[in-house]
Order: structure tokens, then C-alpha cells, then sequence
């Protein structure tokens, strides 16, 4: 899988930024991950070790054409070429450390394996804000997604990017995760899927 930049996306469902105990000041966050994050589907993903708890938060991932610069809400979706689902893998107690520190996300979030990445299905026009999604670990359901209740579209979201960075061919983004997030251990297995979006699994060594 030839992945350029990953962008994600976070504070994008008002629920999830609810149960983080984050301000809801409307306001999205972006960070990035390294293409060596994403691990695809049926591969293991092994957990790193003596950064507290993992936690996982299932997405809707779109790849990118491209698209250049300062590309309008309205022209955002012409840059959309595959749609799957992917986990952003957190390192949850890193994570609030670092944010009290006021520093950077990316030893919580950019280390070897936080991107489980399933393989893209062929953008076809359709509506990327009425998808459904769901994670099951070890058979029970953690999450469900539904795209409707994002903050920011994945239109604006495209738009937003493109005012900073010069989009790319092979870029995805991250799109944001809905409640429900929970700690991951060895042994677990995630299965991520999706009506048009695929079904995509993965076990945790």
C-alpha cells in the first residue's frame, strides 16, 4: 500500500471530545503520523510496551488524489479517490501527559504499528456523510460510527488541509473517531467494517 502523508483529524464528533473530557471550542485538531504507522489489514499489530495503555479509535479514511493548493469546500470531493475504515492507535496516558507538558502528540500517536490501515474500495461519488461503521474487539462492539454526526465534512476537512500543505497524490486522512474508545491488549482481535467500506481485522501481539 503506497501511502504519502497521513493527516488525522481529531476532535471531529462531539461525543468523543465529551468523553476525553476535552473543551468543546469548535475548534478541530490536526496532527500527522509517518507512513511506517500503517499496518494493513490481517497483519499484527504489535502494542508497544512501557507507554501505558493503547487505545483504539476506529475511523473513515479517505486517499487523495491530490489536489494542490487552497481547494475549495465545493470542489473537495473531486481530490477523493478510495474510501476504507483504519484505527488510530493512542497512547491515551502518554497522550495527557504530554498535553499537560503543553508538547507535541507524536510519541502517543506516531510510533511503529498506530495505523492499522485497511485497503482502500474506489471513491464512487458517494455520500461520505451517511456511512455507518462499526468496531467489534473480541466480538463485542465498541464503536459505531456514523459519519453524519462529524463537525467538520470531510469536504471541509480537504479544504482545511490544503490552506497549509499542497495535497498530494497518496495522501489519507484520518477523519475523526466517534465514542467509545478503549484500551487494547495482546491477544486482542478488532474487526472494523463498513457498508461499501470493506471488512478489515486485525490481532494485537
Amino acid at each position: 500500500m503506497n501511502v504519502n502523508r497521513i493527516f488525522c483529524i481529531g476532535r471531529n464528533y462531539a461525543k468523543h471530545v465529551a468523553e476525553l473530557g476535552n473543551a468543546a471550542d469548535g475548534e478541530c485538531v490536526i496532527f500527522m503520523k509517518p507512513a511506517s504507522c500503517v499496518v494493513e489489514a490481517g497483519e499484527p499489530v504489535v502494542l508497544p510496551k512501557h507507554i501505558g495503555t493503547i487505545h483504539h479509535e476506529a475511523e473513515l479514511v479517505v486517499l487523495l488524489t491530490g489536489g494542490g493548493r487552497d481547494i475549495a469546500v465545493e470542489d473537495a470531493m473531486g481530490c477523493v479517490a478510495g474510501i476504507t475504515l483504519g484505527l488510530d492507535l493512542t497512547a491515551r496516558d502518554l497522550q495527557n501527559t504530554l498535553k499537560n507538558k503543553g508538547a507535541p502528540w507524536e510519541l502517543a500517536k506516531a510510533f511503529d504499528g498506530a495505523a492499522p490501515l485497511g485497503d482502500f474500495k474506489p471513491y464512487l461519488e458517494q455520500d461520505l456523510q451517511a456511512l455507518e461503521f462499526t468496531l467489534h474487539v473480541n466480538g463485542e462492539l465498541r464503536q459505531h460510527g456514523r459519519t453524519r454526526e462529524m463537525l467538520y465534512t470531510v469536504a471541509r476537512q480537504i479544504h482545511i488541509l490544503s490552506q497549509t500543505w499542497s495535497l498530494e497524490p497518496g495522501d489519507v486522512i484520518y477523519t475523526g473517531t466517534p465514542e467509545g474508545v478503549a484500551p487494547l491488549k495482546p491477544g486482542d482481535r478488532a474487526v472494523l467494517e463498513g457498508r461499501g467500506l470493506g471488512r478489515h481485522e486485525w490481532t494485537f501481539a
